[in-house]
């Protein structure tokens, strides 16, 4: 199987699955402390979105900030942001990807209302963090899943600089890798290594029928419209 039949492969498979599903299925297979993102990274809205992992890394930015005006602050600020905090890999987006940034727990801006839709754009389905994330009014109001580890007032000139792209990753407490599978939703976030993925549908797949079969018959009994999570 290609590397791309397989992406599709996985994406379909993990079209439905809940973050609770991805655990028990990551326990059926013996990963029981893995996967699972620290409580602290939480959405900032309720939604569900599951993706392939596109990794990247930020660091805090070392250097001193010279002295200088207003005018020639934003023709520092520009070069900044053309030379130091890039972002190449917004370029590498593919339909289906999940955004995974270590921002090396900086209070800062990274992405907001205008990056992120445009990532949104390229076919990201959501992003997470371990920094911060600013414009959130909008952010939820463009239906942009985000999950960070806090809300960030900050721009990152004098912050934060890129480091690298696309190489394993820590955020919340676990090892990501490119082409892992996400899975995020008012849980938090899991993340599946991209060997035994399928094997962990599987069994999150049976959890999840499980689990709706039995809800849909209280469902009945408490005269309950049936919704979209039973049927």
């Amino acid at each position: 199987m290609t590397a791309k039949k397989q992406k599709q492969e996985l994406l379909k498979l993990y079209q439905t699955l809940r973050v609770a599903d991805v655990r028990d299925g990551m326990d059926w297979n013996m990963m029981h402390n893995y996967g699972s993102m620290s409580p602290e990274i939480r959405p900032l809205y309720r939604t569900r979105v599951f993706g392939i992992a596109r990794t990247a890394r930020y660091l805090p930015y070392e250097e001193s900030i010279p002295t200088m005006s207003q005018e020639e602050y934003s023709k520092w600020s520009s070069f900044y942001y053309n030379n130091i905090c890039i972002y190449p890999w917004m370029d590498d987006i593919e339909t289906g990807d999940f955004v995974v940034i270590d921002q090396s727990g900086v209070d800062a801006g990274l992405m907001g209302s205008n990056n992120a839709l445009s990532g949104f754009k390229k076919g990201a389905h959501g992003y997470v963090t371990n920094g911060g994330v600013r414009d959130t009014d909008e952010l939820i109001i463009q239906n942009i899943p985000f999950w960070s580890k806090f809300i960030s007032q900050k721009m990152v000139q004098g912050r934060l600089r890129f480091d690298t792209k696309d190489i394993p990753i820590s955020v919340g407490g676990v090892t990501v890798y490119p082409g892992d599978v996400v899975v995020a939703d008012g849980d938090g976030v899991i993340v599946v290594p991209r060997k035994m993925a399928f094997e962990v549908a599987k069994y999150a797949h049976r959890e999840l029928q499980q689990d709706k079969e039995a809800r849909k018959k209280l469902y009945e009994e408490l005269n309950m419209k049936l919704d979209d999570t039973v049927l």
